[in-house]
């Protein structure tokens, strides 16, 4: 019998400073029996980070051609396409080719280091493909939120995140390794 995933609900207030996005959503998300609680709350993160009124959450790891986020116009047309890890090349020249704008959330510190070093190059080529790092410290902070049900206010400002909840709080900076040209 297959494992069935986790429902979790989140409460999210977002006050993003730096692109004007001001936003509070209910968020159902469902957690893949394979998925850790990092991979799950960075999902969050990204969320967060990409606010908008189209984003949404995807079949993630239960699909291989969709991202783990997406936002599509109303022509069904892909505007951005958010994946987490640290795919190979095809996947990402792939998520190019498919979307306008393509965004990357690499995690763990020593693999994704390892990772962006072999791969730097080739990805430069990519130039609607954005790559973000979030360290390992920062995730460890945030997974410490993790809840089957959370209420979580997100501030954004000066590319800086900083997490309040009823726990407590916690600073989360996405250090950029590759921007769009």
């Amino acid at each position: 019998m297959a494992l069935k995933a986790t429902i979790y609900k989140a409460n999210i207030n977002v006050a993003d400073m730096d692109r004007n996005v001001y936003m509070d959503e209910t968020l159902t998300i469902a957690r893949h029996p394979s998925e850790t609680a990092q991979r799950m709350m960075l999902r969050i993160l990204a969320w967060v980070l990409n606010a908008d009124e189209h984003i949404s959450f995807t079949k993630g790891l239960s699909a291989d051609d969709e991202p783990e986020l997406w936002i599509k116009n109303y022509s069904n047309e892909i505007e951005l396409w958010i994946d987490l890890g640290m795919p190979d090349e095809k996947r990402l020249k792939k998520a190019c080719g498919r979307s306008k704008q393509v965004l990357l959330y690499v995690y763990g510190d020593r693999a994704s280091s390892v990772w962006w070093q072999q791969n730097q190059r080739k990805l430069s080529q990519l130039k609607n493909l954005t790559v973000v790092s979030i360290e390992d410290e920062s995730l460890t902070e945030l997974t410490a939120f993790e809840d089957r049900a959370m209420n979580l206010q997100f501030s954004i400002q000066d590319g800086q995140v900083w997490l309040t909840a009823d726990s407590g709080s916690c600073n989360i900076t996405p250090i950029t390794l590759k921007d769009v040209e």
